[in-house]
């Protein structure tokens, strides 16, 4: 945005309106809304977001960032047995980072919930669990960037990275997805959408210095805060920028979903992914089409 890529390549003639989410489930309850046309979101809420309106309302149509996620704690704990009788936090619940969560401490035989023998699961603005983990009434927080990092900078410790969790250490953090009805409205200001994005993605990967000091601004503005540098630096090696949405890795997050309690069952995500106008772009830029995985719509 402060680079000015979108506003540029969606030109005079369409009006850009943005607005900030503490987490994706808000953000899903505005694009079901109608009042939001594109939203960058974690994987979890986008899968809801298709799986509520039953694969009518939402298209998953990019990537922006892979990894970047971390269960971080108290430095003395170190075994997942340790988090009994821990509160943890997360940024919402049924948000990429609760499920992801959830699922790792089933997985652990660990049983959520209150008590000595339980680990207390608490949905926290990510600005509050950084306050709360130093004050000592939070353990620690499964955690995207920056906020993984603030903890550490404030003196947590690295329980678990995701990366660690998935083939390649690739995962989708952020994907970018419009209104299915928008994008059969407007595929020109979604072609145009995605080539702003695909701008920031290579100024970023081009000048990480200069990306850092304008991201920072950024957090800045929004929040009346920004990051140290040592904080700044880690969540830009913890972080991988690609508008490829790793659309293989969906049904999976489905699967955790449900693992994590966080729907009942598994969603049909067919249909769900559509790259076309990504590769369109992709393929301007110079840069091999990614795959739908066979989540685009056949026939």
């Amino acid at each position: 945005m402060a680079q000015n890529y979108f506003a540029e390549e969606l030109g005079s003639g369409t009006t850009l309106t943005t607005q900030t989410f503490n987490a994706g489930p808000d953000e899903v309850n505005a694009l079901l809304g109608g009042s939001l046309d594109a939203g960058f979101i974690g994987s979890s809420p986008a899968i809801n977001a298709f799986a509520k309106s039953n694969g009518e309302a939402v298209r998953l149509i990019a990537g922006s960032t892979s990894a970047g996620a971390q269960l971080v704690t108290t430095p003395d704990i170190t075994t997942p047995e340790q988090l009994k009788g821990k509160v943890i936090a997360t940024p919402q619940a049924g948000n990429t980072q609760d499920v992801a969560l959830k699922k790792w401490l089933k997985e652990n035989n660990l049983e959520i919930g209150e008590g000595p023998d339980k680990v207390t699961v608490q949905n926290i603005d990510n600005p509050k669990t950084l306050d709360l983990f130093k004050g000592g009434q939070v353990a620690g927080g499964w955690l995207p960037e920056p906020w993984s990092s603030r903890l550490v900078d404030a003196g947590a410790a690295v329980l678990v990275d995701e990366k660690t969790l998935w083939p390649d250490g690739r995962f989708p953090t952020t994907v970018l997805i419009v209104r299915t009805q928008f994008l059969k409205d407007h595929p020109e200001t979604v072609q145009a959408l995605l080539r702003g994005e695909q701008r920031a993605i290579d100024f970023a990967t081009a000048n990480q210095a200069e990306a850092k000091t304008i991201t920072n601004d950024s957090i800045k503005a929004i929040t009346n805060s920004a990051l140290s540098q040592p904080v700044l630096d880690r969540a830009f090696t913890e972080l991988s920028f690609d508008n490829d949405p790793l659309a293989a890795t969906f049904p999976q997050l489905s699967k955790d979903s449900v693992t994590a309690g966080a729907t009942k069952n598994e969603t049909n995500l067919t249909g769900f992914v559509d790259v076309t106008a990504l590769n369109t772009v992709r393929e301007a830029a110079g840069k091999t089409p990614v795959s739908a995985a066979g989540l685009d719509r056949q026939g």
